[in-house]
This record gives C-alpha cells, sequence and structure tokens, in this order.
C-alpha cells in the first residue's frame, strides 16, 4: 500500500486550459474544474457537437448533475495520470501534475483524508479522489443504508467508485446540492431535538397518548354492527399512531425513514379526540366486515379440508392431476397473524405469505391456481409454441406463447 503522508501530501495541478480560449478537451475526458467564481469541482466533458472542440457543452457530474462551460474559467485533465511511483515514497509531500514552472497557472490541493481509516466525506460532498490503483478521479459521496458504507457517483446512470477501490479523498468546493443536503441535515437535527419533549393538545388527545385508547372506542363502535371485530383486525390496515412532529404530538402514520429523514403523514381531517375516534370507524371499517370468521373459516380450522376442496375441483377439469404432482415447498396453514387468523403460505421462518382474503371460497379460488399450474408443469402432453416473429395482436386478441 502506498506511504507517502497525507497530511503533509499535496497535489499540484500545473496544466490548466482557458475555457475561454476555445481549448477544451476530448469527448468523455474527466476534468478538475475551476469555476469563474473561484469553487472547483469535475466532471466529464461533454461538447455540443463532439466533432469539433467548441467551447460549447457541459461537464457531466452524476445523474441530473452537470456544470454548463459558460460557469468553467479552467479545466485540467485527470485522466493521464498515474501516482503510483510517488505515493510510494513516504519522503514524497507535493506531487506535480505537469511541469511546474514558473509564471504558470498552478493550483495546489491537499488535505487528504484515508478512507480506510473511517474518515469519510459528509453525504453530497463533492471530493477529488486517489484510487488504490494510482489513479486520479472525483465523485460526489453517497451513503449507504449500513453505517460507515457508501460510494462516490461521478457519472449519468449513477456510475460510481466504491470505497474499496478509493484510497484517499479530499473535499472539493461546496456547491448546490451539497448545501441542500447540509440544510436539510441541519433542519432534521432541529426535529430530532424539539422531538425530545413534544407538546401535547388537550382536547385532541383527552384519552391520553396511548393509541390504543382511540382504537379501543372505535372498536366498541364497529362491534354495534361487527360483533366479531378485534383490534388486530382493525389493524390490518396501515395504523395509525400517536407521534411527536414540530416539537408536538400528532395522529399520524409512520412511513419509515426515507432520504434519511423519517416520514410522517399526519391526519388532517379534524381536530378532537372524537372526531379521531370516528374516522378509525370509517377507515377501518372494510377491513373488519372482510374479517368475518364465520365467512372466512366456515369450513372450519383444519386447512386439509381446504386443500381438499382445492385439489377436488382441479381434478375436475385436470383429470391426471395428483397430489404427488403438487410442489413439496407448498405448505398452506391457518396461523395467528398478529393477534388474527389468517391463511398462510409457508416460506422460510418468519416469512409465511398472507392471502388477503375475505372468505372461504376465495382462499380455495387462490389454492386452485397453485393447483392448476402444478397439473400443467406435470403434463407432459403439454408444450409451448411460440410465434417465430414475436408476439400477435389482432383486434384484441393478443398471442404470445
Amino acid at each position: 500500500m502506498f506511504k507517502s503522508n497525507l497530511k503533509e501530501l499535496q497535489l499540484s495541478f500545473n496544466e490548466f486550459h482557458n475555457a475561454e480560449d476555445g481549448d477544451m478537451p476530448e469527448y468523455g475526458d474527466y476534468c478538475l474544474l475551476e469555476l469563474k467564481d473561484g469553487r472547483y469541482t469535475a466532471g466529464q466533458w461533454y461538447p455540443k457537437d463532439y466533432k469539433t472542440k467548441k467551447a460549447e457543452g457541459y461537464f457531466g457530474r452524476g445523474t441530473a448533475d452537470s456544470v454548463d462551460v459558460s460557469e468553467v474559467s479552467k479545466w485540467h485533465a485527470l485522466g493521464r495520470y498515474d501516482l503510483t511511483n510517488c505515493l510510494e515514497d513516504e519522503k514524497v509531500t507535493q506531487i506535480n501534475l505537469g511541469p511546474e514552472e514558473e509564471g504558470i497557472y498552478s493550483v495546489k490541493l491537499g488535505n487528504f483524508k484515508l478512507v480506510r481509516g473511517g474518515s469519510l466525506p459528509k453525504e453530497e460532498q463533492f471530493c477529488l479522489l486517489i484510487m488504490k490503483d494510482g489513479r486520479l478521479a472525483t465523485g460526489r459521496w453517497n451513503s449507504y443504508s449500513k453505517p460507515n458504507d457508501g460510494c462516490f457517483i461521478y457519472a449519468s446512470a449513477l456510475a460510481s467508485h466504491s470505497k474499496k477501490e478509493t484510497w484517499a479523498w479530499t473535499a472539493l468546493s461546496s456547491d448546490e446540492i451539497f448545501e441542500r443536503e447540509e440544510k436539510s441535515e441541519r433542519e432534521r437535527l432541529h426535529e430530532e431535538e424539539i422531538n425530545k419533549n413534544p407538546s401535547t393538545d388537550p382536547v385532541k388527545y383527552k384519552y391520553g397518548t396511548d393509541i390504543d385508547e382511540y382504537y379501543k372506542k372505535a372498536l366498541e363502535k364497529l362491534r354495534k354492527k361487527y360483533p366479531w371485530a378485534t383490534l388486530a383486525q382493525m389493524k390490518k390496515k396501515q395504523a395509525y399512531d400517536i407521534l411527536p412532529l414540530h416539537g408536538q404530538y400528532v395522529f399520524g402514520q409512520d412511513d419509515g425513514v426515507i432520504w434519511r429523514s423519517r416520514v410522517i403523514r399526519e391526519w388532517t381531517e379534524g381536530s378532537t379526540a372524537d372526531e379521531f375516534i370516528d374516522f378509525l370507524y370509517k377507515y377501518t371499517e372494510e377491513t373488519v366486515r372482510n374479517s368475518n370468521p364465520d365467512q372466512k373459516f366456515k369450513y372450519g380450522m383444519d386447512i386439509e379440508v381446504y386443500l381438499e376442496k382445492a385439489f377436488e375441483n382441479v381434478k375436475k377439469d385436470y383429470r391426471w392431476f395428483e397430489k404427488k404432482m403438487i410442489r413439496k415447498d407448498w405448505k398452506y396453514a391457518i396461523k395467528q397473524i398478529n393477534g388474527d387468523w389468517e391463511f398462510v403460505r409457508e416460506y422460510k421462518k418468519d416469512s409465511d405469505y398472507v392471502y388477503d382474503c375475505e372468505s372461504a371460497d376465495r382462499f380455495i379460488e387462490n389454492v386452485e391456481h397453485d393447483y392448476q399450474s402444478a397439473a400443467l408443469a406435470a403434463n407432459k402432453v403439454v408444450a409451448e409454441y411460440a410465434p417465430p416473429f414475436g408476439s400477435v395482436d389482432l383486434n384484441g386478441w393478443y398471442l404470445e406463447k
């Protein structure tokens, strides 16, 4: 691995070209850029007309991320340098990219940090990179959901340099994308701080801040019409909770973390506790109505009864069908899921597929579809024919195979 002292290392860029002179890089070259406002960034050159070298076009930095040439003062090619020999010498503190001569325009960049040491850029920070193969590169840091991991995005279609490929990095100038992320991060931290001790509206939360108290009151109303109703049935549909938002408690749904921010969808259809209870009644009514156990399990709680009915129904049209043709990994069951009984197909542990069906006959139809596919797969007489010229669409009739 390279031995150069990162704390002292500086790269001197000595071969800048003036964009206003029309002296532009070759199509696709990746370059360090000095903008007219004095900031530094980088990008891949895409001329408006690749057959000429006119100063018309843009430098691409990633998907929907580019710098127009009109913003660029100077550019310096990066692709042709290999720093391997220099970086293997621990005494080297400055590396010249191009001859260092008196009177020429040069820029020195340092303050490199070792990726392996766990020092990573801030989110959306655009950086100059020294790769492990000695090349120079650049990219915008995007972290993954896994802590201390991510990649440097440098081109369209999310092309990126991985953390494993990168030896060291130094931040280039701040830009609008990074500044938006910094602002968003400040807002996230502020939201976390004010949500540590949220205020409570006494009218809206006169029954307290336990969401189950509101569900129970809605349940009492539901049972007058649907005597089989349970809390578990009500919560099959995405449940509501009492959550801190903007420094106060709200009725809302937690949609999880999206782009590093927790997304809370606040209930805004009323302002009192009783109005929210009426809303819960209407919101969960259909789910409760479709959960009538007398309809759902009208043949009892033995799954084999349902499977036998499905088998007999399929056997009528697929006369060759036998139980040995059913896939061994298709295991059906009646299980209690989140407090309510459900028809399921078992997969790996804790990953059962729950059938969303309101009646026993609907579940049997689902099993019949599985059995029909098993019957067709086992019938050696059945074959497929695909039209050699592709699919056919004639007056609404569609033939693929």
